[in-house]
């Protein structure tokens, strides 16, 4: 591995020194905005195709209402109409990879009479040249701090610990240029490896199910939270055709079936041909640092669903596409299915042998067998979206759940138990980024964010009306999803997840104990015991989740559908695509030649006054898009409530605490006295500061936290609003609970207590800030979590007067927002009960480490 080292060359593939420059870019001027006069015509043409989606007609009412206010200028709008803007966009040069099609057609035996209609139709498949959009994707600039040139080994520094994070950082891309630096040829090379994804979306189900099939590529080498923040480092390459026949033939027809499956292959074949003679030979790529390299591609990972990786692997539903395990018995111990393999089985066998011992398609031949060093088996991508959060959690553990409470009580009292189960679920607090459910669980379709919501309050709301088993299984099962997508797994994370496996898969046992069912033979869920695997291979599965091409499902497919006409849709949204595709390469490009600094309006000025830009500093007006130097930062929100409490005195009437000015006394000795090792609340008063000023009374906050295993910036970083208001969204109240740092030499909730945000002020006190919070405590039920649901449980603090805990303190001391989840017990929820009571009438709480990622990873 250690002689693919990515070393920079010339244009024509001969390398270059130690430290030499790279070749300029351009030689265009920075007042070079071609096929755009300025920079006024290209954030014209780039707010109304790609921000507002602005529809044709529209925008010619707009240029017309625009040139009407400049006609007695003697000046025009940037663009006479809506086809003068497309035109322009056309012209643009980057970015320019054209779509093209082929036709298939079945060419087998027909019936002499009533043939099916497939068999006579002609399948068109669009597609666009992958080798030129992976090109453009390695001279994008954009991810030239996010790339990774050749594959490496991590280890921390801490204790020499192996540790996955980026997909290169996985044994597979290593054992892959160990294998292509056999040929003397390769060394200095670049390895590419391209992931691939695909999977069937439906843009309207009420006008005709208008079905669509994309194709999606990305690199290996661009960094997971690149490809995870949709920075257009997956990209679609191809439609591929939908086959479809009459119900009469759907199932019963062999022919049809098989025509599909092959007709899938043979796309896939045609549309990556051109990358074929670059994954033997290097050429020469430019990449976004601006040098030149010799690359050499490399088919990679296949993100797919279940349905689709038996369609890949050619295999049949029910058996595992990766390993020889028996459908029968899929948790039995088996080898590993490999391309030589079944090559050696279907020279040997017959096919109905195939089909009934080992479960493969014997009569067709996976498309990856046409690529070098490419194993479709191998490289079957791990699904966290399909295989963890819709298959074992929701087909699986709570269909069972539902089907136990129906078996172990009569209909009427499980309806009654489901019922109370959904107002459990309903009464959760709101909390930043939570999806709420005001009905429960109980609505039929379910998309991947209503899921993964679920997974986050379910344990809880179950708690008490199943065998505590249920509830460990559950716990093991989540804790097994928060582990395998952390962003960087190491050696003793790896431990974790096999030790929550086991734990998932012994407490299981319980509803075949109960005849709940009669298999643990699952195909998805039997996906599981492959990930530890899988994360060696391909490092952090985060980087390789179907969820990432199911939202790319929303920009690349579902709007431009809807920018249509939808009459014959696909050709105009090719083009749509394709006029994206070069705006997107034009702000690149204006962006590295700092052609974009400042504002349309900014700049004007600048120009006006004949003063110049410095372009020497790289870091000027550099996009900030997150820190990650700081772990986390609150700060109060821009604008203050005028309308609320302008004092100390009337802000303790408005919340009820005829003591308030004193806390605030209690809180400036601490501030101004941080080396007294005595507690600030027992300081008398006399020695504590007066404060009698003014106050600003605020009613939210803002936490920017690092995250990177959550949905988040591209550097990792996430922001979330903590409210503390009166009215919430004209409704009612809402005040958050937050972390606070108590103890920063303990771990976790050691380290922590949990308090509820009762109101933020800021206040200056001899010309010093302060920015503060009202709190009400909780205290930490006991000195470990709750051993059956894994989560610490506290309840509302008071006083030795058996008053609540309540103290002002600075924003400096809250970590994040906490989200708290009632311990219901067995507890009856009313039907009239409303989540924002939640906070005010339970008395016990579970911390929800399972509210999202980070706080998986900070409240244990």
């Amino acid at each position: 591995m250690y002689i693919l080292l990515a070393h920079p060359c010339d244009d024509n593939g001969m390398f270059l020194p130690p430290g030499s420059l790279p070749k300029p870019l351009f030689d265009k001027s920075s007042s070079d905005w071609t096929p755009y006069r300025n920079r006024v015509e290209f954030e014209t043409a780039e707010y109304l195709f790609t921000e507002n989606q602005m529809p044709a007609g529209q925008i010619n009412k707009l240029l017309d209402l625009w040139a009407s206010t400049l006609k007695k200028h003697d000046d025009k709008p940037p663009f006479a109409d809506f086809r003068d803007l497309y035109k322009t966009i056309d012209r643009t040069p980057l970015g320019d990879v054209k779509w093209q099609s082929f036709s298939v057609r079945y060419n087998g035996k027909k019936p002499d009479t009533d043939a099916p209609p497939w068999m006579d139709q002609v399948f068109d498949v669009w597609y666009c040249d992958p080798r030129e959009v992976i090109r453009n994707m390695l001279a994008n600039p954009d991810y030239a701090k996010e790339f990774d040139y050749r594959p490496y080994r991590e280890f921390s520094t801490d204790d020499d610990e192996r540790q996955w994070k980026d997909f290169m950082s996985g044994d597979w891309a290593w054992d892959q240029a160990d294998i292509i630096s056999e040929d003397p040829e390769s060394h200095g090379s670049t390895f590419v490896p391209v992931v691939l994804g695909s999977d069937k979306t439906t843009v309207s189900v009420a006008t005709g199910n208008n079905e669509y099939y994309p194709l999606y590529a990305s690199i290996g080498n661009v960094c997971n939270n690149v490809r995870r923040a949709h920075r257009d480092a997956v990209s679609i390459i191809a439609f591929l055709a939908i086959p479809k026949t009459t119900k009469e033939h759907a199932t019963s027809d062999v022919k049809f079936r098989k025509f599909r499956r092959q007709l899938f292959h043979c796309s896939l074949s045609k549309i990556l041909e051109t990358l074929r003679p670059g994954i033997t030979k290097y050429e020469v790529a430019r990449f976004g640092d601006r040098h030149f390299r010799r690359v050499i591609y490399g088919l990679g990972p296949y993100i797919a669903d279940y349905e689709e990786q038996v369609l890949l692997t050619c295999i049949m539903r029910g058996w595992c596409p990766r390993c020889l395990s028996s459908r029968i018995n899929l948790d039995e111990p088996a080898g590993w299915r490999c391309h030589h393999h079944t090559d050696v089985l279907v020279e040997e066998g017959t096919l109905d042998a195939l089909w009934d011992e080992y479960g493969i398609v014997g009569d067709l031949i996976p498309f990856m067998n046409d690529f070098a060093r490419a194993d479709i088996h191998e490289l079957i991508a791990p699904d966290i979206l399909h295989q963890l959060i819709k298959g074992t959690f929701k087909d699986h553990l709570v269909d069972w759940i539902e089907k136990y409470l129906y078996q172990a009580h009569s209909k009427k009292d499980a309806e009654r138990i489901i019922d109370d189960i959904d107002r459990r679920i309903a009464a959760v607090p709101a909390f930043a980024g939570l999806w709420r459910f005001p009905q429960g669980q109980g609505f039929k379709q379910w998309t991947g964010d209503d899921l993964k919501a679920l997974m986050k309050v379910y344990l809880s709301a179950i708690e008490g009306y199943v065998p505590v088993d249920m509830v460990w299984t559950f716990r093991a099962f989540l804790e097994f999803c928060y582990l395998v997508r952390r962003s960087i797994i190491t050696e003793k994370t790896l431990e974790q997840i096999q030790e929550a496996l086991d734990r998932f898969h012994r407490c299981q046992q319980i509803f075949e104990t109960l005849d709940v069912i009669s298999t643990f033979s699952l195909p998805r869920q039997h996906s599981l015991q492959h990930y530890i695997h899988l994360i060696r291979l391909f490092g952090a599965l985060n980087g390789l989740c179907s969820s990432i091409t199911e939202a790319k499902h929303i920009k690349a497919v579902k709007e431009l559908w809807r920018r249509s006409s939808r009459y014959e849709a696909l050709g105009q949204m090719l083009v749509t695509n394709q006029r994206l595709n070069k705006l997107t390469a034009s702000r690149a490009d204006f962006t590295q030649r700092k052609m974009l600094n400042g504002t349309c309006l900014s700049a004007a000025v600048l120009k006006a006054v004949n003063t110049t830009v410095d372009n020497d500093n790289d870091n000027d007006n550099e996009v900030d898009d997150g820190p990650t130097n700081v772990e986390a930062h609150v700060e109060l929100a821009k604008t203050p409530q005028y309308k609320r409490a302008r004092t100390i005195a009337a802000l303790a009437i408005e919340l009820s605490i005829p003591h308030l000015s004193n806390l605030l006394r209690h809180f400036l000795f601490g501030q101004l006295n941080h080396n007294d090792p005595r507690d600030p609340s027992e300081i008398p008063l006399a020695y504590c500061p007066q404060f009698d000023d003014k106050i600003s009374v605020f009613n939210s906050a803002c936490s920017r936290f690092f995250a990177p295993s959550d949905l988040s910036g591209i550097g990792g970083m996430r922001r979330e609003y903590i409210r503390a208001c009166p009215i919430w969204r004209n409704e009612h109240p809402r005040f958050d609970c937050v972390f606070v740092n108590t103890n920063p030499g303990l771990d976790g909730m050691r380290g922590m207590d949990v308090a509820r945000v009762l109101t933020f002020f800021s206040f200056t006190y001899k010309r010093k800030l302060y920015s503060c919070a009202v709190v009400q405590w909780f205290d930490t039920i006991g000195d470990s979590p709750n051993e059956d649901t894994g989560m610490w449980v506290v309840q509302p603090a008071h006083n030795n007067n058996n008053m609540p805990h309540i103290s002002v303190i600075h924003i400096d001391s809250i970590y994040r927002a906490a989200h708290l989840i009632p311990v219901y017990g067995t507890q009856v929820i009313p039907a009239q009960h409303h989540h924002h009571q939640t906070y005010d009438i339970f008395h016990r709480f579970y911390v929800n480490k399972y509210a999202d990622h980070h706080s998986f990873e900070i409240a244990f």
